[in-house]
């Protein structure tokens, strides 16, 4: 790709900083403030796509109607779109169909993306600020498209699946939904191998397990259920035991069977940490550790994910990390 491909000056409109800022609220350290600047930047610029990815998905932009001009789609805001905090059950179906084409039109701007990349003079440049942030990231590492259109597509099974069967099931989604964001990390730190591509893929399922265990009553308010439905049956939970105020012991049973699965995994991907060194180290082992402080979180509150959104201690999430860099593990 071109080198001549330059990050763009142009100011970062609100709506676009109201996404970057959501970084704060991650179980992990997006982009901590020992890592070089270029790598700082390169990683917002990465959580920016995924984020913006995510909230179009979700029906959580701060404002819809103004993104789809600016991505030129053509299908109307839907009247019957409610702010997230007020949805109650799955969207109406004119929304998900205005999610489904910002979507698309996300897709055409991540084209534009690459094209920008490859013929920075000639090309139709991204049409929005977080697309057209991406343009100097892709230049300098190399990326290919496959893990940003994995992210996309992980938000059109979004509107289309709300129940996951099995185990196996689930974890194919989060092949969408989560290991792309793992992969991007170690192409842009240029240590990409099929060896840590493998550990790091254990460590964002697993992440995005935990978060799925957080999230079990705003999910179910937005008409979805990540827990598999074998494991629901294995525990005798209904769909009305999740919408209750609180778990009950069943409920509280199958969180901590998923939390133990969650850990597990977390387990097999964090010798990842072992297999780098100096700064990219001690990110890998903050992205690590975080998953663990938000399973501490969620066995704290004794696996009642019903009656608060569990959040991660960060005194005991820079312990962890410090425990996994030092060990390598």
């Amino acid at each position: 790709m071109s080198a001549s491909a330059q990050p763009s000056n142009e100011p970062v409109d609100q709506t676009a900083g109201a996404t970057l800022e959501k970084a704060s609220a991650e179980n992990f350290p997006v982009a901590p403030f020992f890592l070089p600047a270029a790598w700082r930047g390169d990683l917002m610029a990465v959580y920016g796509f995924a984020r913006l990815v995510d909230d179009a998905g979700d029906g959580d932009l701060a404002d819809p109607a103004g993104a789809a001009r600016l991505l030129g789609v053509d299908t109307p805001f839907p009247a019957s779109a409610t702010t997230p905090s007020a949805q109650c059950g799955p969207p109406a179906p004119d929304e998900v169909a205005f999610r489904l084409a910002l979507l698309d039109g996300l897709d055409r701007d991540l084209d534009r993306v690459f094209e920008t990349a490859l013929r920075p003079g000639g090309a139709d440049r991204p049409r929005h600020p977080l697309m057209r942030a991406l343009v100097p990231v892709v230049d300098r590492h190399g990326l290919t498209p496959e893990p940003f259109r994995r992210l996309i597509e992980a938000n059109r099974v979004d509107q289309t699946t709300a129940r996951y069967a099995t185990w196996d099931d689930l974890v194919g989604y989060c092949t969408l939904s989560a290991d792309p964001v793992g992969r991007l990390v170690l192409a842009i730190a240029g240590v990409s191998t099929p060896e840590r591509v493998g550990l790091s893929d254990a460590i964002c399922t697993a992440l995005q397990v935990v978060e799925h265990l957080q999230d079990v009553a705003e999910d179910l308010a937005r008409g979805r259920i990540y827990l598999p439905a074998e494991d629901l049956e294995r525990f005798g939970v209904t769909e009305a035991d999740l919408a209750a105020p609180s778990a009950d012991g069943p409920v509280r049973e199958l969180i901590a069977f998923e939390a133990e699965r969650a850990r597990t995994l977390l387990d097999r991907g964090a010798p990842l940490v072992g297999t780098v060194r100096g700064r990219l180290r001690l990110l890998l082992a903050g992205f690590t550790a975080g998953g663990y402080a938000a399973l501490a979180a969620v066995e704290d509150a004794g696996y009642d994910v019903l009656a608060q959104q569990t959040k991660p201690d960060k005194r005991r999430l820079a312990a962890k990390a410090a425990a996994i860099f030092a060990k390598g593990r």
